[in-house]
């Protein structure tokens, strides 16, 4: 079903609930989509021990270094 040809349905059922049942027929403007925020990934517990297995092993380089 192409656009212009849902259109048309949606003006032949909005005739008919107006002839059929004498009903108001009220049309409002789309509301916008809601502003997407960027995602971000939430660091899992794994993320979180290999990220602080890399501070230990930085650590311990710069106390070899001197």
């Amino acid at each position: 079903m192409t656009k212009d040809e849902l259109r048309a349905e949606l003006e032949r059922q909005e005739q008919r609930y107006k002839d059929v049942y004498g009903g108001e027929v009220t049309t409002y403007a789309a509301q916008p989509d809601p502003e997407r925020k960027p995602w971000r990934k939430r660091a899992s517990i794994l993320d979180q021990a290999f990220a602080q297995e890399l501070q230990k092993i930085e650590k311990e380089l710069k106390a070899d270094e001197p």
